[in-house]
C-alpha cells in the first residue's frame, strides 16, 4: 500500500501516515509533485521486457510524453541479487536536486522517495501502479533498500537522463532507510 509519513528535518514524526491514494496526491500536489495511479491494459509478467511494458501501458506513456515532450523513456529493472544492487542504491541515497524533474512509474515492486521541502521531508512509499513527478530544483533522495526489487518506466526530457547535484547535506542519515521505514510500517 502506498504510504506517505511527514517529518520535520530532525526526523521527528508529525500527524499520522497516510495510506489513502488520493489523500497522498491532494498532499503531494501542493508541493507540485505529482502522484498518480495508473493500471495496465493487459496482464504483465514478472519477466516483461521493456517493449511488453511500455505497451502496456502505452496511454498513459503517451499522454504524459505528450504533455512533457519526454527525449526518451525506459524501462529499468533490479531484482534480489542484482550484481551491482548496493553501488546503484548509493548512488541515490545522498540528497540531492536535478535540473529536469524525476519522474517514475512503478510496474511493480516498491521504492522510498524522500521530499525535503521547506524544512520538511515527505517519505513516500511508492508501489506498483504508483507514477511520482518530482519537480526539477526539489530536494530529495531515493532508498530501494538492501534487496531492490521493482521495475520502473522512467522519462527524461534531457538527453543525458539522469543527472543530479549532491548538496552535500547528511540530513538523509536522519530517516529510516527503506528496510527500516517497512519494518516500522508493518
Amino acid at each position: 500500500m502506498s504510504r506517505l509519513e511527514i517529518f520535520d528535518e530532525a526526523g521527528h514524526r508529525s500527524g499520522e501516515p497516510v495510506t489513502d491514494h488520493a489523500a497522498i496526491g491532494a498532499a503531494l500536489g501542493a508541493l507540485g509533485v505529482r502522484f498518480e495511479a495508473w493500471s495496465a491494459d493487459r496482464p504483465l509478467s514478472p519477466e516483461a521486457n521493456q517493449e511488453e511494458v511500455l505497451a502496456a501501458y502505452r496511454e498513459p506513456v503517451d499522454a504524459l510524453n505528450a504533455e512533457y515532450g519526454f527525449q526518451s523513456v525506459d524501462v529499468v529493472s533490479l531484482r534480489p541479487g542484482h550484481p551491482q544492487a548496493a553501488e546503484l542504491r548509493e548512488k541515490f541515497l545522498a540528497e540531492h536536486v536535478h535540473a529536469d524533474f524525476e519522474v517514475r512509474f512503478f510496474v511493480d515492486g516498491k521504492g522510498l522517495f524522500y521530499l525535503h521541502v521547506n524544512d520538511v521531508v515527505y517519505l513516500v512509499l511508492c508501489e506498483a501502479g504508483d507514477l511520482i513527478s518530482v519537480p526539477a530544483g526539489t530536494t530529495h533522495w531515493f532508498d530501494m533498500g538492501e534487496a531492490p526489487d521493482f521495475k520502473c518506466i522512467r522519462f527524461f526530457t534531457v538527453a543525458d537522463g539522469w543527472v543530479a547535484d549532491f548538496t552535500g547535506s547528511g540530513i538523509a542519515a536522519r530517516f529510516p532507510s527503506y528496510d527500516r521505514f517497512l519494518e516500522a510500517a508493518a
